[in-house]
């Protein structure tokens, strides 16, 4: 059994800023890459930050140089720093993260609940 438990969203006006915070637990064996969604109503998720175990990112367009990625390998957690929040930021904030169990040579895809970010004008 694994867990992606995400925490960090909120309400925030434009300009500021918030840092979302996702923990794997459970039989997590072995993690690898890890990255950040975002799905806003009426649209498609969409992959907005990642990084691999080593620590390499990837950024979409709309987010590089605004959003930071970073992760914890001793905790299991990955962090997404957000600044300069804009109201199309508005969306659910999902953590995803290729999880490898003990009695499985194989990595799975796992995802977190969601955590809803709103930004007001």
């Amino acid at each position: 059994q694994v867990t992606l438990e995400e925490s960090g969203g909120g309400s925030v006006q434009a300009g500021g800023s918030l840092r979302l915070s996702c923990a794997a637990s459970g039989d997590t064996e072995s993690l690898n890459e890890m990255g950040w969604y975002r799905q806003a109503p009426g649209k498609q998720r969409e992959l907005i930050a990642g990084i691999t175990s080593e620590g390499k990112t990837v950024y979409a367009d709309s987010v590089e140089g605004r959003f930071a990625i970073s992760r914890d390998n001793s905790k299991n957690t990955t962090y997404l720093q957000i600044n300069s929040l804009k109201p199309e930021d508005t969306a659910v904030y999902y953590c995803n993260a290729a999880i490898r169990p003990r009695a499985s040579t194989t990595f799975f895809s796992y995802w977190g609940q969601g955590t809803q970010v709103t930004v007001s004008s």
